[in-house]
């Protein structure tokens, strides 16, 4: 492996940090974007017994709001479960932004490396490619050099695409079940604002 990297030339540290951070940011994400940590099932039912049973207390909203983003979402509309429903709809959506922001992290950065991956093994292509042209000389081509330029040439294209294609892979996924986290507390928050003041009538 060492000697890859030798042979790929100094371009191949960009390449290097950019896989580093895109793993790093990969196995982060796989670890949080879990569905039963973000959406624990039967939490919406409970939130409703609560309501029902009447025993809303700071103590309970401060613990749905630890608990889970899907409960930091349902715990601003049982701070606001008295107030009129445009007033609990808009705190419930204000807290569903901030928790939406929140699944997105770090997703504009292993986007940016997915799209920039393929440029800097481009970079890295276009240096050896200098190198190649900087062995020709007027005594004839430098054998050693020539080499060195065609292996900086290709192993920088070769890491570039290498990078890039599992991190846009694992990009679009993420941002794939980001969406469908954000419809699926939308349909909760939707149905507790009903369930809250459809007992009203």
């Amino acid at each position: 492996m060492l000697a890859i990297i030798q042979a790929a030339g100094w371009p191949i540290w960009l390449l290097l940090i950019a896989s580093v951070v895109a793993l790093a940011l990969i196995i982060e994400r796989l670890l949080y974007l879990r569905r039963r940590r973000i959406l624990p099932p039967n939490l919406l039912d409970e939130v409703i017994r609560v309501y029902h049973n009447g025993k809303i207390s700071n103590e309970v909203i401060s613990k749905l709001e630890q608990n889970s983003p899907l409960g930091r979402v349902l715990a601003a509309g049982l701070r606001n479960v008295n107030a009129p429903r445009d007033a609990m709809k808009e705190s419930i959506e204000e807290a569903g932004r901030g928790t939406a922001h929140e699944l997105e992290r770090f997703l504009t950065t292993l986007g940016t490396i997915a799209t920039l991956a393929p440029l800097m093994g481009l970079f890295g292509t276009v240096v050896g490619m200098i190198e190649i042209f900087g062995s020709q000389s007027a005594t004839g081509t430098n054998p050693a050099q020539l080499a060195h330029g065609i292996s900086v040439a290709l192993y920088n294209t070769g890491f570039g695409l290498a990078i890039a294609m599992p991190a846009l892979v694992f990009y679009r996924h993420f941002r794939a079940l980001v969406d469908s986290f954000i419809v699926d507390m939308e349909q909760q928050a939707v149905k507790f604002v009903d369930t809250v003041h459809g007992n009203r009538k």
